[in-house]
């Protein structure tokens, strides 16, 4: 699948709010140990759980406190790195840092990070999704590919696919979120997109911000971030997430 990220837009690397404390993890990718931040919800187990997918920044600030507000929901967050370590402060480097990282291996490390969680003695393993945004956004479609057993899965603003060989696989509900005004994942990739999976009878609910472009839920993307747009995201995807994985 061809991917192209050269529209992902120039992000400013200012940290978030400071996510709360996860635990580093390792578990196996192939012959590789690869290591992840897991984050735990107060509670009687077992829990849902998600896979969290990095943007091409690497697994930053920013992505372990996504992970932290969805354990405040109730799920275990895995916060997977596919970088092995690295964080981009340029988007040169991001860009550089993203193209080096082989496809098949990072699918690899998510198909490990799906079976790390059903491992878990906490995690209902009926019950796990996957989370993206940019690169991961498209990574995350890419585990509803490989994985017929994931429960739910949301993709902001990622890589899209339309072939329907390809889309037959995917048996998790999808939630799409895209920006109107981005012009890599334009609104016509994500109608055909759409209109794909609803022919194949696929559960799916997209919502296309008009006035927002790529990145717009970051709070570090200071020229592209939506607040009202980026509440609202986080706001469908708690009640998505609730209706597929806590039901």
């Amino acid at each position: 699948m061809k991917r192209s990220w050269t529209w992902c837009i120039v992000i400013l690397l200012a940290s978030a709010a400071f996510a709360a404390d996860g635990k580093t993890v390792s578990y196996k990718s192939g012959d590789e140990m690869v290591q992840a931040v897991l984050y735990t919800p107060s509670g009687k187990a077992p829990f849902p759980a998600v896979i969290v997918i990095h943007e091409w920044w690497g697994l930053n600030d920013w992505v372990k406190d996504q992970a932290s507000k969805l354990a405040d929901q109730g799920y275990v967050a895995l916060a997977v790195d596919l970088y092995r370590g690295k964080v981009a402060k340029t988007p040169d480097e991001a860009h550089e840092i993203m193209r080096g990282v082989p496809q098949d291996r990072a699918k690899r490390d998510l198909g490990a990070a799906f079976d790390f969680l059903a491992s878990q003695p906490n995690v209902k393993k009926d019950r796990i999704g996957a989370i993206g945004w940019c690169m991961g956004g498209g990574y995350a479609l890419d585990v509803a590919l490989q994985e017929p057993t994931l429960a739910a899965d949301v993709i902001n603003y990622g890589h899209l696919a339309t072939d329907t060989d390809a889309l037959k696989k995917v048996n998790a509900p999808i939630l799409g979120l895209f920006g109107g005004q981005d012009r890599g994942i334009t609104p016509d990739d994500v109608h055909k997109f759409e209109a794909t999976m609803k022919q194949l009878s696929k559960k799916i609910d997209v919502k296309i911000y008009d006035d927002a472009g790529h990145a717009f839920e970051n709070s570090n993307n200071k020229d592209g971030y939506r607040p009202a747009d980026a509440a609202d995201a986080w706001q469908r995807t708690v009640d998505f997430l609730a209706a597929t994985l806590k039901k």
